[in-house]
């Protein structure tokens, strides 16, 4: 059987590709293994940045939802709860906060349609890139559902609780270049050329100073549990120890010399 996440190298830069564009990438349990056993593939040190996108014109539709009537079918309310509560936990473990975690910069590319646990996916990430093409829709709502894949936590600090409250209950696909006026994504791309300026976004992070993009990644996201007093510890901590890395060394030499800095990720 054709694999349902495919992780590709381009240098430093990992791809990591969903594909089961027959379900518009929606996520089984299965696949939720193995884009969890790719995510822990680019904790690899050669590996800089990361770009998470779907095949065939669909990022992902969430999760397949013809799994949870097959349950209730075949198990009741008991047997659709369990299979709920088991998906939840292997997707919040081993890929919402697997991407947290990474110490390297991990860009969503939205291709197409971010649905459900799809829309919680790319808001795990650090950064979205759009197509033109991309539409947005939380989804849950509309089979009655509470939303999960780290949506009730990263959507209210993205976009505001109010905004966050408003995106559930409509119920309605939010199209890109909404999505880059609430701040979703950073940028729209026009879909024929989408692939080639999303692998030239992700292939930029991948060639910059890592070791201090992976750093201010952990401070920002330990930044919503600290007080001002022990946040600012935490980045005196970082500031001395990024001193001793070659990047910030080679950096300053680069500023001094009025030349571009070479960073390799050291």
């Amino acid at each position: 059987m054709e694999n349902r996440v495919v992780l590709e190298r381009k240098g430093s830069l990992a791809v990591i590709r969903l594909n089961r564009p027959e379900a518009r990438n929606a996520l089984s349990p299965g696949m939720v293994s193995e884009l969890g056993s790719a995510i822990e593939s680019c904790r690899a040190r050669d590996v800089r940045a990361v770009l998470l996108t779907g095949t065939d014109g669909a990022f992902c539709a969430g999760a397949d939802v013809r799994e949870f009537a097959a349950q209730l079918e075949s198990g009741g309310p008991e047997a659709l709860s369990h299979h709920l509560r088991e998906l939840a936990d292997a997707l919040h473990r081993d890929v919402v906060i697997a991407i947290r975690k990474l110490d390297k910069p991990v860009v969503a590319a939205v291709n197409g349609v971010a649905a459900g646990a799809g829309f919680s996916l790319a808001l795990a990430c650090d950064l979205r890139v759009a197509s033109s093409d991309a539409r947005f829709l939380l989804a849950y709502a509309n089979i009655g559902c509470t939303a999960d894949g780290g949506s009730t936590f990263m959507l209210p600090r993205i976009v505001g609780q109010g905004r966050a409250m408003d995106i559930y209950l409509a119920r309605q696909p939010i199209g890109a270049e909404y999505a880059l006026e609430l701040g979703l994504v950073s940028q729209v791309f026009d879909t024929s050329h989408f692939d080639r300026h999303a692998m030239e976004t992700a292939d930029r992070l991948a060639q910059g100073p890592t070791q201090a993009y992976g750093r201010v990644k952990a401070l920002f996201d330990g930044s919503w549990e600290s007080d001002l007093a022990t946040q600012l510890d935490a980045e005196t901590d970082a500031i001395a120890n990024i001193g001793l890395t070659g990047d910030f060394q080679e950096g300053i030499r680069a500023f001094s010399q009025k030349r571009q800095a070479w960073f390799q990720g050291r």
